[in-house]
């Protein structure tokens, strides 16, 4: 455990039990609110992908093969 995290528990049990207990369930609420977070992630994702496929079905990007891109990405490292 960390310091800071060590010194958060010692200081949390130190607390009356009716705040601890708040402290436990406001800790745990936050927990859960992060599948909300990955939702909205992937909800973002989904738009993108669905973006990208429209401009490659469109032909208002250029592709580039996938060799030519690692070959540049190689140029670029041994700079």
């Amino acid at each position: 455990m960390s310091t800071l995290v060590e010194e958060l528990s010692a200081r949390a049990k130190a607390l009356p039990p009716e705040d601890r207990a708040r402290l436990a369930a406001e800790l745990l609420d936050s927990l859960q609110a992060a599948p909300d977070a990955e939702a909205e992630a992937e909800a973002a994702w989904e738009r993108e992908i669905e973006r990208r496929v429209a401009q490659i079905e469109s032909a208002t990007v250029e592709l580039i093969p996938a060799e030519d891109v690692h070959a540049e990405a190689r140029r670029l490292i041994r700079r």
